[in-house]
């Protein structure tokens, strides 16, 4: 063992005050780590689920929901399939409509896709429903509007809650083979088709890359969700642009908190640093003794704050207990997602950044004069 290693692992760190508040600093890292996060996996994830990551088709889909049909999607979809990151790839056909209940008229998006199976039921949104005072089992009547007005009854067979309000809560799903029908189409032929790419490839830049290489390979309009929600995107990276500022601060606080306690632990060892330079240890080897020990009590507040920030996400993803107004936050409660990597690269730049700052008060060291403080004592 070395001789620094000795006399630090003899020497103790009293200040308890500096333990609690880089504990908290820690702690409040990891849960804007992870709400930060949790966010954007939450979000993402959600707006894959409704639309997937990139759509595909003939021209960009306009308000109406018509546009030229794909003739063979099953051929684009196997094609797709070839692309890095693409996991699934989902036809889809849309049609606008109208919902008339009484005197009261609501228009709506109406979307086939192949989960819904059963003709002439829908699932439809909570929030449409509350409007329509409609439940399960009920019937409305849907007008399509083209050449010529064509109605359809049909009867609710679910009601679904969307936790991501983005404006997209007015569509209502039905059986694809409902809305080609009634467009005159084929088996074959839809509005467009939705990929679905890996996970870890949703970032704004690899969507757009992606978007634009297969636009190009295909010859078709390729659009990803970080152009049609580009208001989301823009959310979320201003949630990160905060996160980063929170981890400045916090790790500004800790560290300043170190320097205060490092200093006391220094006056109060005085005369060890004049003895252990009168027996010819250098400034470098003394100050080496003294960041070993601060280095010990930052860990230990780094690895308490650590666990409690895990226990609260552990809690807020099992009970969901602090509640969120979507309108302002898109969704209803506040998502925590633990991002081992970002938390562990949190760490670590935070325990650098207070140890270099910690180098501060170690200069104190080369200003003691062991003839002075031997003799003192």
């Amino acid at each position: 063992m070395k001789v620094e290693g000795f006399i630090a692992g003899r020497l103790r760190f009293k200040g308890r005050m500096a333990v609690v508040a880089i504990a908290i600093s820690f702690f409040i890292m990891i849960i804007s780590v992870a709400i930060s996060s949790g966010f954007s996996h939450e979000l993402r994830s959600a707006i894959s689920r409704m639309t997937g990551d990139i759509v595909v088709s003939n021209t960009p889909l306009g308000t109406e929901g018509v546009s030229d049909p794909l003739e063979d999607w099953p051929a684009l979809a196997e094609k797709s399939s070839e692309f890095p990151g693409v996991v699934a790839a989902t036809p889809a056909v849309y049609r606008a409509g109208i919902i008339k209940d009484g005197d009261e008229i609501f228009g709506a998006m109406f979307k086939g896709t192949p989960q819904d199976t059963t003709s002439l039921e829908i699932r439809l949104p909570s929030d449409l429903a509350a409007s329509l005072h409609k439940q399960a089992g009920d019937e409305i009547l849907a007008y399509f509007i083209s050449d010529r007005v064509k109605v359809r009854r049909l009867r609710i067979a679910s009601v679904y809650d969307n936790n991501i309000d983005t404006g997209d809560n007015s569509i209502i799903y039905l059986p694809i083979g409902d809305l080609q029908r009634l467009n005159g189409w084929e088996a074959g032929e839809a509005s467009a088709l939705e990929l679905t790419l890996d996970g870890r490839r949703r970032s704004r830049m690899e969507l757009r890359e992606t978007a634009a290489e297969i636009s190009m390979l295909t010859g078709l309009a390729a659009s990803s969700t970080a152009d049609s929600y580009g208001q989301l995107f823009d959310w979320l990276d201003l949630i990160d642009y905060n996160v980063y500022a929170i981890l400045a601060l916090m790790t500004a606080v800790a560290g300043f908190n170190m320097i205060s306690g490092l200093l006391i632990l220094l006056f109060r060892n005085i005369s060890t640093i004049g003895t252990l330079k009168s027996l010819g240890m250098t400034d470098r080897s003394i100050a080496g003794v003294f960041l070993r020990t601060a280095a010990r009590t930052v860990g230990l507040g780094m690895l308490a704050g650590n666990a409690a920030a895990l226990l609260f996400c552990a809690l807020q993803a099992a009970t969901k207990f602090l509640k969120l107004n979507p309108e302002n936050y898109f969704v209803s409660f506040v998502p925590v997602h633990v991002n081992l990597p970002g938390i562990l690269l949190a760490d670590a730049a935070a325990f650098a950044v207070i140890m270099l700052l910690l180098l501060l008060p170690s200069l104190f060291i080369s200003k003691v004069d062991p003839s002075v403080t031997v003799k003192t004592e």
